[in-house]
This record gives structure tokens, sequence and C-alpha cells, in this order.
């Protein structure tokens, strides 16, 4: 037996049709504002792959910086107009302003999680990516900003490459983006509607969340210009490209005149005398049957007598060098940089007694030990670097 309960009744059909009616369709945003009345389907589709290839190369860069596997699915495109900002972005996010000062002319906003960014920044800090419930703080922030440093210059690469032109990037500056405080919204226009890009990016099993991109109009339809002309130019040059290796069957024909009947000859030698005159390719073979030896470098194994030539040398003596006594080096994570305090003690790669390096403008030239003169250091030279060793420090 069926129970009437299972079954709605009219009103609660119709208060769901009527729901149903006042929700927006999903190419509308709640105030009315769609892609496709910024950009056409092409476009979309343009800045879509656009998107792919920077910021997949972007993610190539912060897996490397983080040690991490990083994976970018495929990019979102709709719009976000200011007065919408508090909506889309409730609560306080971290957002990187890339300004591109060579190449193209705009700026790029980069938007992520709050979290997400104290995960890349511990992780950039040396640590296993745990999240702790503080804000993030000026060290946390220097290191989510090099990070983004990193995968912008990243992604300005790869636009050089696409869009065959050169693209420079101005270093990113960093804040946080609170709508509903007013604050980071200083490279927002007030009545400029923005592309957003959104990406689904996940590190490891450390974060899986969205990082979004966000493009003045007029901003992101001069990317696709630029990817549309090159596309043109593409398209034009390969056009004009097959006449260009016409000469190469010309040359085979001529090495078999045997097979080939006069009057054939002379046709097809006819024909191809006109796209001869662009074709400069057959001279490189020519160049192959020229008798090429290796370059004969001198001994410099006799450099100590090279003070014969004491006239020239004495221009150079009255230029002054600076002198360096290198105890030792060793290398040291961020966070151990950041965990120095007075009394620290810093081990070096050198033991006690060895030898100390002396450079000159950085250069090696000899080594020695370290002695005190009256209440100064000094050094006293046990060995002087050999000529030929000298240079090869010069490279």
């Amino acid at each position: 037996m069926t129970n009437p309960k299972d079954y709605l009744s009219q009103e609660e059909i119709d208060a769901l049709l009527r729901q149903s009616a006042e929700e927006p369709s999903a190419g509308d945003s709640s105030t009315g504002f769609r892609v496709e009345d910024y950009l056409s389907p092409i476009e979309q589709d343009a800045l879509g792959e656009i998107g792919n290839i920077t910021f997949g190369s972007a993610a190539t860069a912060l897996s490397s910086l983080l040690g991490r596997k990083v994976d970018i699915t495929t990019p979102v495109v709709s719009v976000v107009p200011f007065h919408e900002l508090a909506n889309e972005f409730p609560k306080p996010h971290v957002a990187v302003h890339v300004k591109y000062v060579e190449g193209l002319a705009g700026i790029n906003l980069l938007v992520i999680k709050t979290e997400d960014a104290q995960v890349i920044a511990d992780l950039m800090l040396g640590g296993e990516g745990k999240v702790s419930g503080e804000e993030l703080n000026e060290i946390h922030i220097s290191a989510v900003q090099e990070a983004m440093n990193q995968m912008m210059g990243s992604s300005a690469t790869s636009m050089s490459t696409i869009f065959n032109r050169f693209v420079n990037i101005s270093p990113p500056g960093i804040n946080i983006l609170d709508v509903a405080a007013g604050t980071g919204t200083d490279y927002f226009e007030p009545n400029e509607v923005y592309i957003k890009v959104s990406f689904r990016i996940t590190i490891g099993d450390l974060i899986d969340s969205t990082i979004m991109q966000l493009l003045p109009v007029d901003f992101a339809k001069e990317m696709v210009s630029y990817l549309m002309g090159g596309e043109d130019v593409a398209a034009s040059s390969a056009s004009q490209e097959p006449p260009v290796p016409q000469p190469e069957p010309q040359a085979v024909i001529q090495q078999q005149p045997v097979q080939t009947p006069p009057e054939t000859a002379a046709a097809y030698s006819g024909r191809a005398a006109a796209p001869q005159q662009p074709a400069p390719q057959p001279q490189p073979a020519v160049n192959r049957n020229l008798n090429v030896q290796p370059v004969q470098y001198p001994d410099f194994g006799s450099l100590p007598n090279m003070v014969a030539d004491e006239p020239n040398l004495n221009l150079l003596l009255d230029i002054p060098l600076k002198v360096t006594v290198e105890l030792g080096r060793t290398k040291k994570l961020i966070r151990d940089i950041l965990e120095l305090s007075q009394g620290s003690i810093i081990e070096l790669d050198k033991l006690a007694g060895e030898p100390v390096d002396i450079l000159a403008n950085n250069k090696l030239i000899a080594k020695g030990e370290v002695v005190v003169i009256d209440e100064n250091f000094g050094v006293r030279v046990t060995e002087i670097v050999s000529p030929r060793d000298r240079l090869q420090n010069l490279q």
C-alpha cells in the first residue's frame, strides 16, 4: 500500500515551480551578467587555451619550488562585475597583482584562498604544509609572493612563445583582498567588469581548491587578438613556404639527367626558375664540403713567461681590485635563516686548520692561513694558484 505522504501536494509542486522559475539559468549570473555578452565563443575558447598553456608552465614552476606534484585542470571562463566582488569573495583572499611592462599592457590579478596561501607558505619555508589557525604574517606573505613571482614569470615566458613577442612583467605585489572591509581593492576599477578564469588546483593531498585569474575585459580581448594574430601570421607564412623547397627536386633531377627526357627537363627547369631567387636554402649544402678543422688553442702552461711584455702590463698596475678572504661556505633553508638569533653557530664546509681562499674580484688567486697582526686579522699566503687555474676560474 502506498503512503500518501510519498507524493507531493499541488501546493508543494507549485512552490517548486516558482522557485525554479526565479533561479537564474546556468549561463547567467545572479545580476544578469553573462560571459557571452563580452566574449564570443571563439574568444572564450582562445582565452581558455591561453590559460591552459600559461598556467600549465606556472604549475610546473610551482611544483619544482615546493617539491610536490601540482595539477591544474581546464579553466572555466565567467564574468564578475566590480560591485559583485563582495559576493564572489565573501571571505578574505590573497590577491597577487602583476603588471605587464613589455609586450602587453594591462594588469593580471591572481586570487587564491587564504588557507591555500598558508599551505604554500609553509611548504616554501621547509614545512610539511600544516595549516594552523593563525593569520598570515609577513614571512608567510613574502613566501607566497616569491611563489607567485616564479609562477607568473614562467607564465610570461609561455606568453612570449604563444604570442611570438617578448612579454615581461613587473615584480608581483601581494595584499589581502577583503572586499567587505574595503581592503585590497586598490587595483580594481569601480566600473570595470572582469573576466574570471578559474582553475582547479591540487597540490599533493594538501590542497584541492580553486585559483582564480581576473582580467579586465579589454585586456582579455587584447590577449585573444594577439593569439589570433599569431595564428593568422603562421597560416600566411605556411601558405608562402611551399614554393621555397621546390629547388630541391630540381637538384635531384639534375643529378639523374639520363632518366629525364630533354623536353621534360627543359619544361621542369623553366617552371623551377621562377622560385629560384627567394630560395637561398641550397647554399648551406655546398658548405658541407668545406675543410673544417678544430680550433688550435695555445698552451697556457708557459704563462709565467708572459711578463716579457712589461710596457703593456704597466698600464694595468694602477687598477684597484677588491681582495677577499673566504673562511668557508654553507647552505641553509629559509627557515633556518629566520631562526638565527644571537649566539647561533653556523657550521662551514672547511675543516679547522684548512687553508682559506684568497679572492681578487671574487676570483680565486691563492690560498693562505689566518694570522693576527697587532689587533687586526691578516692572512699569510701559502699557495699561489697556477696561471692555468686562474684562467679557468675566470670563465
